[in-house]
């Protein structure tokens, strides 16, 4: 199987030019897929399906009834990135986070922003991540979001832009670690040979980070990763990373407040926990302060946490920041906190509750995408060019119902990647979702997750919606051919 009749189609793809030739660093991978025989390509895809299985790497799709789990969908031509264009990716990375940080705390403490009318304050406060009672916090050295996913996409024109921030709970990166370890087992050589920036000690960085969360001088601080419980969709994410972090997994059963501490039931009694990396929402940590109905949550947390008994990634009220009507105004806020232009532009976004926005969105719903600025998923969405008369007039409603619950955006040409379909290549929409992790120092995982809409012209990547992935490699330099 070769990719002498693959088409780019006009798109911009991620792995040839629009003259066909492999990008820089992608040229030894192209030799290598196009030496082995056909048959030799789909015994690797399938041995690497099969691997994946093994490891269990699933996901839940809620409201699905014909199962709990499934297997994450998985190509494996890799995503090539080049190391000077992943340089600059990664200061814009670390620029936003920096920022939204700066206006998670102002948000909770001085209200600048606010006052200074750089953000609307009656979208800051209806904003459904917003949290009242985390009104004055002061998390550890000023740092609210420790851990997040930002999804970027490539336009037509090459340049990468930020679809969303994912600040509360950001899933994948079990995937990315997971993928690697399938991958380097696929093509060995070629991995080496392109010398692959490394993501497998992606754990023990996170493990860092929260250890220094630990709000006392304790030598050896103890950490937990927090689940829902098996039902929620990501739980084998959350069981992977405390495994491969060596920490307890944990469910809001197992923990109590006790004297103001708070405390793991265990075997042998209650054991004192410094630090929880929550994988729960805000409204189910503590019945006493969010939602009283909570069965998942642990009563007295937030008080204990608000003293510096334990400390809490992320932190609440984080939400606040990945409203996607917030969204609209990051390069406003990275401006206002750090002085600078955004590295890393937005995609142009129209507010639905600016009135003159809000009707050209009605005037042009078949050339835009409108989001719903709460929903994640791929769900609460409309694709204009491809929805229907009913689907447009249904949105339509909705948008003058509730002008505050909508951005809508331009139909991005999104980039494309070779996928292995049956006997040949075609190409398919991806996305990109690095992940950051801030704490003492600011370290990005060299390319993150690559999300492919396996579908054949979908734009929609997301797993609960038929997507798959892909590993990204991101290449040091130019890829040497081998002797």
């Amino acid at each position: 199987m070769k990719f002498d009749g693959y088409q780019t189609e006009n798109f911009f793809d991620e792995m040839f030019d629009d003259k066909g030739r492999p990008r820089p660093g992608a040229d030894l991978v192209v030799e290598r897929i196009n030496s082995l025989p056909a048959e030799e390509l789909m015994r690797r895809q399938r041995a690497a399906e099969r691997a994946l299985l093994h490891l269990g790497i699933t996901f839940s799709v809620y409201g699905d009834e014909s199962g709990t789990e499934r297997i994450f969908p998985f190509d494996i031509i890799p995503r090539i990135v080049q190391g000077d264009e992943w340089t600059i990716m990664e200061q814009g990375l670390k620029q936003r986070v920096h920022a939204l940080n700066l206006f998670i705390n102002d948000v909770y403490n001085e209200q600048k922003i606010i006052k200074d009318n750089v953000v609307p304050a009656d979208l800051v406060f209806s904003a459904a991540g917003y949290r009242k009672p985390c009104i004055g916090l002061k998390p550890p050295r000023g740092i609210w979001c420790h851990i997040t996913g930002t999804d970027l996409v490539r336009g037509s024109d090459g340049h990468y832009y930020v679809l969303e921030d994912n600040l509360r709970c950001p899933s994948g990166v079990s995937y990315v670690l997971e993928n690697r370890l399938v991958m380097k087992r696929t093509f060995p050589m070629v991995f080496e040979a392109c010398s692959v920036q490394p993501v497998t000690d992606y754990p023990s960085r996170l493990l860092d980070m929260l250890q220094g969360l630990a709000p006392r001088n304790v030598r050896d601080p103890v950490v937990a990763v927090w689940t829902p419980g098996i039902y929620n969709s990501a739980y084998f994410e959350h069981s992977f990373l405390a495994q491969q972090m060596g920490v307890q997994l944990v469910e809001g059963r197992d923990l109590v407040v006790n004297r103001g501490e708070v405390m793991l039931r265990t075997t042998k009694g209650l054991e004192r926990v410094d630090v929880i990396y929550r994988r729960i929402d805000d409204d189910f940590i503590d019945p006493k302060v969010f939602r009283p109905d909570s069965m998942l949550g642990v009563p007295g947390l937030m008080e204990a946490y608000q003293k510096g008994r334990v400390a809490l990634a992320n932190a609440p009220g984080t939400g606040v920041a990945d409203d996607k009507a917030i969204y609209a105004y990051v390069p406003e806020i990275i401006k206002y906190y750090l002085g600078e232009e955004a590295i890393i532009r937005n995609v142009p976004t129209y507010g639905c509750w600016r009135e003159e926005e809000l009707k050209y969105v009605l005037e042009n719903l078949d050339k835009l995408v409108v989001k719903a600025v709460n929903e994640s998923g791929g769900y609460g969405m409309l694709v204009g060019p491809h929805a229907s008369a009913a689907e447009r007039e249904e949105f339509a409603r909705r948008l003058k119902a509730n002008p505050r619950n909508y951005i809508a955006q331009p139909t991005l040409s999104l980039s494309r990647v070779p996928v292995l379909v049956d006997d040949h290549f075609e190409g398919r929409h991806v996305d990109l979702r690095p992940y950051i992790l801030y704490g003492e120092d600011t370290y990005v995982l060299p390319g993150g997750l690559t999300r492919v809409a396996l579908k054949k012209g979908s734009l929609v990547v997301n797993s609960s919606q038929g997507g798959g992935s892909k590993d990204t490699w991101v290449i040091n330099s130019s890829c040497p051919l081998q002797p």
